[in-house]
């Protein structure tokens, strides 16, 4: 087991600087990842915000497509947020007829759920596992239903038009959540997540 494992994070777009930040704080070494040669050389990947249909071709367009879906395949860890998600999901409801995705979480994702960046809202939610609430901010957030008998919800959405619905998820070491965790400046998610890194090494 290694104490500091080494955690990508995907930059082809979204916010990569927050996560490398969380990730150092958490006590991981964080790197960027843009190349297959990049990716081979780190224990677990993040892939952050951003707009998933455009994230998916940039994915395609930098040959690495193939090459963290073998890796996710192979047992790599992985977190996803936002549009990490649904670049995790098996399933996307609602995407664009050439979308793919990677893989990973039984999921069925469906984008912008909440509606649109005018939408965008926050909430203290209970995380399974956690003792405290987790401020969590939602920034035309993908939603989950349903999730399938190999995953498992982590949290909800508690207040509001949208409370109930599903906003965290896990299977095996593979982590999703629907909302930023890299911007509120709780570590909790990240923690977790390098965690799940160091008992897989």
């Amino acid at each position: 087991m290694t104490d500091q494992p080494t955690i990508g994070v995907l930059a082809v777009q979204g916010d990569v600087r927050e996560h490398l930040r969380m990730l150092s704080e958490s006590g991981a070494e964080a790197v960027r990842v843009r190349r297959p040669s990049e990716l081979a050389q780190v224990d677990a990947l993040v892939i952050p915000g951003g707009e998933s249909t455009t994230m998916d071709k940039l994915v395609r367009a930098f040959d690495l497509h193939d090459a963290i879906r073998a890796r996710l395949a192979a047992g790599m860890p992985a977190y996803g947020s936002c549009a990490g998600m649904i670049m995790l999901a098996d399933r996307i409801a609602d995407g664009r007829p050439d979308q793919q995705t990677l893989g990973g979480l039984d999921i069925t994702v469906r984008r912008n759920a909440f509606g649109r960046q005018v939408d965008s809202f926050e909430d203290d939610i209970h995380w399974e596992g956690m003792e405290a609430t987790l401020h969590a901010v939602f920034i035309r957030a993908p939603g989950v239903a349903p999730v399938g008998e190999r995953a498992r919800a982590l949290a909800r959405v508690e207040h509001g038009p949208a409370a109930g619905r599903i906003v965290a998820v896990r299977q095996g070491n593979v982590l999703a959540t629907s909302f930023h965790p890299e911007v509120t400046g709780d570590p909790r998610v990240h923690r977790l997540f390098v965690e799940i890194v160091r008992t897989c090494q």
